[in-house]
């Protein structure tokens, strides 16, 4: 988002996909960002995973995800006008001063796991082994609990293939999202295509455990808490074993690390117990494990993680 400090005006960009306008009238309220910035004075927002609420005169009914209106217009499928005109804001945009604090994340939300089940989000940079995860997870966990996945390419279904032709699972357990922009937007700021697919595969196979893997990012991608409940992210060795102290939300508020491809390590340089050191300082203690997704080394220790968290969950869920 930008501002000019002469007159007010101001533009939010959402990474591609939900650039909108509101014109002539002021906001006087609170956003939850998951963490990230961004606050505003006076009220919250919780849109109960979506959610309709009122601004200053003017309503939002998002339908359940992403339909709208502003000042008598509407918006259909959450796409907007790239600008707002001149208006007067009774509240601060907060720059982000660094990476976050894995003790002081963005909790859990609670909620019945009813209409959609446990969901993980497992985010990475390219290339970091993100769907090698994935299938791993699959092949580990199939028999025991029913699964559904969901990936997101930004103008293919590249991963979602790959699990087909690898028969990570049966295919009507799997969706593609094409996401059309930057990946982190469809993750965080819009997550109305992911919803969709991951409440598609409700309808249609009823699983009992949900995994969302998003487009390769940076550092800085993180999940919303709308959107999933356990976040994983995926950092690789032949990164450079400075990547977890570099930081980011991705490394240090993210529910588990994964440091994967750690075969690589004598071959680029890097040191383990560097990164290991490194990982610990950064995220306070939080929980990391070293991996090589594409024999199973490692994953064992992930799916105790993801399982521990489920059942905690489940435990605490709000009645239905």
């Amino acid at each position: 988002m930008s501002h000019d400090p002469t007159d007010g005006t101001h533009a939010h960009d959402h990474g591609g996909r939900c650039d909108h306008a509101h014109d002539g009238h002021a906001h006087d309220h609170a956003h939850d960002h998951g963490g990230r910035g961004g606050a505003h004075d006076d009220h919250a927002h919780d849109h109960g995973g979506r959610g309709d609420h009122a601004h200053d005169g003017h309503t939002h009914d998002h339908g359940g995800r992403g339909d709208h209106a502003h000042d008598g217009h509407a918006h259909g499928g959450h796409a907007h006008a790239p600008t707002h005109d001149r208006h007067a804001h009774e509240h601060t945009h907060e720059r982000w001063i660094g990476p976050g604090l894995f003790r002081s994340r963005t909790p859990r939300r609670a909620r019945s796991f009813g209409a959609r089940a446990f969901t993980v989000g497992i985010g990475g940079p390219v290339g970091s082994g993100k769907t090698a995860l994935v299938l791993a997870l699959c092949k580990k966990l199939r028999d025991r609990i029913r699964l559904g996945v969901v990936t997101n390419d930004i103008f293919t279904r590249e991963d979602a293939e790959f699990l087909h032709r690898h028969d990570a699972l049966p295919a009507p357990q799997i969706r593609g999202v094409e996401t059309g922009g930057c990946p982190h937007a469809a993750i965080r700021e819009d997550i109305t295509p992911n919803l969709d697919a991951l409440e598609d595969l409700m309808r249609a196979c009823a699983p009992e455990l949900l995994v969302v893997e998003s487009g390769g990012d940076n550092l800085a991608a993180q999940y919303s808490r709308e959107l999933v409940d356990y976040t994983i992210y995926v950092v690789d060795v032949a990164g450079g074993e400075k990547v977890p102290r570099k930081g980011g939300p991705g490394v240090t508020q993210s529910d588990l690390l994964v440091v994967n491809k750690t075969d690589l390590a004598p071959h680029v340089g890097a040191s383990l117990d560097v990164m290991a050191r490194d990982a610990e300082r950064m995220r306070q203690g939080g929980p990391v494990v070293f991996t090589r997704c594409n024999v199973g080394d490692g994953v064992d220790a992930v799916i105790e993680h993801v399982l521990a968290a489920r059942a905690e969950a489940l435990a605490a869920a709000t009645p239905a």
